[in-house]
Formats: structure tokens, sequence, C-alpha cells
């Protein structure tokens, strides 16, 4: 089987969907011709600016709080990823441009498949972690988690990446329980003009975007991209082919109103179709999502915000199963403040789920399931004493079809003795809800879903300091203590007994650790970011579970991971970046993995301000190296080498 949870197809052939991309490309050269001579088009690359440290602490996130605040002085293990640095590393996915981020764990699996968490319990089928882009929820009810290989976006119209460790149940819901990540993409307004890109290079075929911004009224403006990638499979520890090459194809539009600073209106939209090999045919995986979102101000310290989504994806892997999806979500929320001491934020929303399982060896029953949910936050932030310390309360009720009400409370205290420093502690409540392969699944000769599979549940400890002790210098250290009650297991029918199985909430858990993050602006053209986390994850059953696994089958981790990166700028023209990670070996009795150090870097030339070449190399240490699966089986990640070239007007 080429993946535990297999890739899912649609019966469309790819070529229709290459097609769509091809009219978008054209598209986009044809409103260069007919409207580009209005417009005053910007360079995207001579309007990348370098930002100072002062400027990185102040960058606005929304994750903490739900409303803009500095990253500096946010009371939360939260790193934001600029698009500075998302450029300058050469990433080519959405899951690479993810290794920016230190305080998350990613391991690339094969040439499409990644396992990304937070705070532990990685796996392929990791489902503790929360990931929304635009504030669309990508999520699968599947199994809880996140078809990683159909996630992409088009890297250079992101604004930042916020990844939070911890949980934010007590705002976000059910699922984020060890972190949650969300990727914003830029207005259309900061995206005006043409841009192509083109690549290729070892294990990279090819690579390649164009997309194309105009006004359409001064107070409105578009964008519209296609995108495709390819790339070649990677070996097998065995030295044999992977057979895990994969072709994908995306296309998308945004468009933005601002109506005098006081309303805003966005309207976004994808498409996206993925082409691999499995046995004697393709997998697919196929969808698209159509997204929009009002905001009023009411005035500088309140303002109202309703938000609605459609998402379809289809995924169908020969003989395993095909499954289709359409997710239907709308949140509202409303800030204000009361008094002088009081800045409050809450909402509700609701999302209904329409899942058709067509299943082959994979078993689920029923085929169709509509699962719905329903919520309301709030959350007070109130100021004890003025500048200094702030104690924030609040918490989320949530309704779903498979454990009725769950709640999800949250207190967190902020002492800011000075512009520089802030320190925090917290505790949390946090659930991962039943996926439909915990409840659903049936399959009595191996293992089956149960339907008395319960909420796993996570009460977590933290504190954590931000400090600035210089101009040039900024250090975050966050510990951390996670208890968990219900965890995942596999129960045994009796005593002796090997068959039938049936899923259970018999494991417990601790977890603990602690992120360290430092930023060193050597000066205006060098800088050094550092990462290091320490984990321990210890899993056991309870005592009247028949479980002996010991979490191996929940949580595929290195204790320890590292990062050192730099960005140098060498001249007007030239710019140079690296990584250095490293992570140790993970010692999972069914998925042991070497430990392994690696290095990626890039250089990047700008002959002129439309223009821009560079070079990227990743996995430079080692000619292959593993990082995840059963050592019989598992692939090895390759070094590859790759140029870009991009043009914008």
């Amino acid at each position: 089987m080429y993946a535990p949870i297999p890739y899912l197809a649609a019966p469309a052939s790819l070529r229709r969907f290459r097609l769509c991309t091809g009219i978008a490309a054209v598209v986009s050269l044809l409103l260069v011709s007919s409207a580009g001579q209005g417009l005053a088009a910007t360079s995207s690359i001579a309007a990348l600016k370098r930002m100072s440290l002062e400027e990185l602490m102040q960058q606005q996130v929304l994750l903490v709080s739900r409303t803009a605040e500095p990253v500096g002085q946010s009371a939360s293990a939260i790193q934001a990823i600029p698009a500075e640095v998302i450029r300058r590393s050469g990433s080519t996915r959405l899951p690479e441009a993810l290794r920016l981020a230190t305080n998350l764990a990613v391991s690339q699996v094969d040439s499409s498949r990644w396992a990304v968490s937070a705070r532990g319990f990685n796996s392929i089928l990791a489902n503790k972690l929360l990931v929304m882009i635009d504030g669309r929820t990508v999520y699968s009810p599947l199994f809880a988690g996140v078809f990683w290989d159909s996630q992409d976006v088009m890297l250079e119209d992101v604004d930042r990446i916020e990844v939070v460790s911890g949980p934010g149940g007590a705002l976000w819901g059910a699922n984020a329980v060890n972190g949650v990540i969300d990727v914003r993409t830029k207005s259309a307004r900061d995206t005006q003009g043409l841009l192509v890109t083109a690549g290729g290079g070892s294990g990279l075929e090819r690579l390649g975007s164009v997309r194309y911004g105009g006004a359409l009224s001064p107070n409105a403006h578009y964008r519209v991209y296609g995108k495709f990638a390819g790339r070649e499979g990677n070996l097998r520890a065995s030295g044999t082919e992977g057979d895990d090459d994969w072709r994908q194809s995306q296309a998308g539009f945004r468009v933005d109103w601002d109506f005098a600073g006081l309303n805003q209106l966005t309207l976004s939209g994808d498409l996206y179709e993925m082409d691999l090999p499995y046995g004697a045919g393709d997998a697919t995986s196929r969808g698209g999502n159509l997204n929009g979102r009002w905001s009023r101000s009411l005035s500088p310290s309140s303002g109202v915000q309703l938000e609605f989504y459609y998402d379809r994806a289809q995924r169908n892997q020969p003989g395993e199963y095909n499954d289709r999806l359409d997710t239907y979500d709308l949140d509202f929320q409303h800030r204000f403040t009361l008094g002088r001491r009081h800045a409050i934020v809450w909402g509700a929303g609701y999302r209904r789920m329409e899942d058709d399982f067509q299943s082959g060896r994979i078993i689920i029953l029923p085929q169709r399931q509509t699962l719905e949910t329903l919520n309301a936050f709030v959350q007070d932030s109130i100021i004890l004493v003025p500048d200094r310390l702030q104690l924030t309360v609040g918490g989320k009720a949530e309704r779903n079809r498979y454990t009725g009400s769950e709640a999800q409370p949250s207190v967190r205290l902020a002492w800011r003795p000075s512009g520089r420093q802030t320190y925090w502690a917290a505790v949390s409540r946090a659930v991962r809800t039943p996926s439909r392969l915990d409840r659903d699944r049936f399959f009595p000769r191996q293992i089956a879903g149960s339907p008395n599979f319960d909420s796993e549940v996570l009460v977590a400890w933290e504190m954590g300091a931000r400090l600035q002790p210089h101009d040039r210098i900024s250090l975050t250290l966050a510990p951390f203590f996670h208890d968990y009650e219900g965890i995942r297991s596999v129960e045994f029918a009796g005593p002796g007994a090997t068959l039938p199985l049936e899923l259970g909430n018999g494991q417990m858990a601790e977890s603990y650790g602690v992120e360290l993050t430092a930023h060193y602006e050597v000066n205006e053209s060098w800088r050094l970011h550092a990462g290091l986390t320490e984990l321990r994850v210890n899993i056991e059953p309870e005592p009247e579970s028949r479980d002996r696994s010991f979490g191996a089958l929940e949580s595929v981790d290195s204790e320890r991971y590292a990062s050192l990166r730099t960005s140098w700028q060498i001249s007007a023209d030239w710019d140079a970046w690296a990584n250095l990670r490293y992570a140790s070996a993970i010692t999972n009795r069914f998925a042991g993995v070497p430990a392994y150090l690696e290095l990626d870097a890039r250089i990047g030339w700008s002959p002129s301000p439309r223009w821009e070449i560079s070079v990227t190399g990743q996995n430079l240490l080692n000619a292959h190296h593993a990082e995840y699966g059963d050592p019989t089986m598992r692939h090895q990640v390759e070094r590859r080498i790759f140029g870009m070239l991009q043009w914008s007007f």
C-alpha cells in the first residue's frame, strides 16, 4: 500500500485542469495588453523590503487573540514567518516553508507527503494541529488531520505564516490541541502587475506560475493566477524506485474592496488537481474552494467580521476508496471594549461537512455521513495594571455529532515590565474530536472503529518569556507540560486474543519540553536565527486497557530538533540564505529513523528591479537520508539543486 490513508482520486482527466490553468495564463497575458497601460504596476521584487528586528517584533498577528497585535507583545509561543523570509528560503511548497517555523516538527515522508506537528504526536496521520489558509480550515474529518499533498498556495502571494505551538481551542475550536497554523495571503492591492516564475532542476522537473493583478476601480483590486509543478520520485531505502513522482496544477483569484477603510470585502477561490501513480493506474486528488470575508470597523476599538467558505475535496485511490467531501462554514465575530479595562471578542459559527465515502479495501459505514458543528466563543482581556499586567480568560463551546458538547476554556496571565519584555503563564483545555476512521471504520479482520470512541482531552500548562535585551537581539523561551487523557488505543477483544481489534481511548500521555528561539541582527546586511526544541513524550495504557503499543502508532517524534539559519544581503543585487537543521533519532519501534543533519541554501541575483535569478540547494550534506517511515519501506529524501527565474512588470 502506498499510503496508510491512501490518496484519493477523481475520475476526470488531469489534462482538463491543466487546460484551465493554461487559460488562466492566457487571460493574464491578455489583461496585460488591455489594462496594463492604465495601471501603475509595482515590481514585487523591487517592493521587497528587509524588515529590521524592530519591525519584525511589531509585525501584526491574529492567531493569539483573534485581533491584530504585535508579535513581540503576544503572550504566546507564536512565530510569524514574513514574506521576505519565505522568498529567501527558496521554498517551493507550503510544507517546505513551514520548516522555517522552529516550533514545528516537519518531516518529509516521500516526494509529496509530509508529517507536520507541534509539541509531539507527529505522524503522517497527525491529528492535533489545526491548519488554516486565510481562515479556511484545511481539515479532513476522515482522520482529523491534513492531506499536505493537496494544500498549496502561490508562495509569492503569502504575506506571512503564523504558527502557535500549544493549544488554541479556546478561540479556534476542536483539534487545535498542540498548535495552530494560519497562512495569510496578501491583499490584491499589494500584488498589482504581472509576475512570472519558472524553474527546474534535479528532483524538481518543472515549476512555473503566472499571476496578474489589476484595479477594477480606485477601491477595488483583483489578481488571478495559475501554477503547475512536477517532481520526480525518491528512492526507497532498498535502492529501488519509490514510484512517488507527482504533477499538480492550480489556479485561483482574489478580489478586495475597501470602502473608506470602514468596510472591507474579500472574495477568493482556488481550483487544484494532483496526479500521482498508484498500482496499475493513477491516483488523483482534486478540489476547489470559494471564500468570502466582510469586515466593518465600528470605531478604533470595535468591529465586526463575517466569513464564509465552501470547500470541495475529492480523492480517489484505485482499489482503496473514493471520497468526496463538501464543507460549508460560516463564522461571525465581534470585538469591542467595555470601560477602560476590558477588551472583549466573541463570536459564533456553524460548519456542515457532507462526506461521501465509497469504500474499497478500506470500509467506512455508513457511506454517507453529514457532520454538523455549532460553536460559540468569548474572550475577555482584562487590564489589571495599565501597560503592565493583563489577564485573559475565555473559552469555546462546541457541539458535534459524535460526542455532543465540548468545552475548551483558557486562562492566561501576561506581565510586561517594559516594552521589550513579555512574560506569560497559561492553563488551557483542548480536545481532539473523533474522526470517521475512529468511529465508522468497518474492518473486523484488522482494526475497526468504535461507536464509543470519545474525544481525546489535553490540559496544558505553559510559561514563556519574550525578551529584547538589545536593539539587535531577541529571545523567546517557552517551557510547557501537557497532560492527555483518552489517547487513541488499539484494544484486543480479550486476554491472549489477536482478533478482532477495535479503537478505543485506552491510553494516557504526558509530554513536556522547552522551545527556544533567538534572532540576532549582526548588521543591516547579515542576520542569524536559531531554534531549539527539547521534547519528551510518554504514552502508556490505562490500567484497564489491553493496548501494548505504548503510543508507537500515535507518536513518531524526535526528542530534539534544532536549526540555525543565516540571511546575508551581499550587495544591492546579490543575497544569500542558508539553513542548517538537525533532528535527533526517532526511536519508535515501528518507524525508527536515524538522526540527521542537513543544509539548505540559496543564492539570488537581481540584475534589475524586475528580474531575479536564484539557485537553491536542498539536503546538501547527504546524497539521501530518511526522515520518516518503516525502515523496510520508507523513502529517502534526496539532494536537490534547482534554479528559478522570476520576472515582474
